[in-house]
């Protein structure tokens, strides 16, 4: 599952022909999530509070790419990587 983005000890990950709704994967030490695009909710999982804080405020930033990622993943073409939080 390719690393589209790292920042802070975040890893996000997106897997290729995954399932609906939109959502990206979040490990973050020992914690895993999924988390909705749309929304910026955890759909499963568990991340500490401060942690799905930071993955939130940097959805907002970058929806309209994780969303073309979303696309991508989906017709099993490669994914774009994006900037992370800590802007690396």
């Amino acid at each position: 599952m390719p690393v589209i983005s790292y920042f802070f000890g975040i890893y996000i990950r997106m897997y290729h022909d995954d399932h609906n709704p939109p959502h990206f994967h979040v490990e973050y030490q020992g914690f895993e999530a999924y988390i909705s695009i749309n929304t910026g909710e955890i759909i499963e999982g568990k991340l500490p509070k401060k942690a799905l804080k930071i993955v939130q405020e940097w959805i907002d930033e970058h929806r309209e790419e994780l969303l073309s990622n979303w696309e991508k993943a989906i017709s099993l073409k490669p994914l774009d990587k994006i900037k992370g939080a800590d802007n690396d």
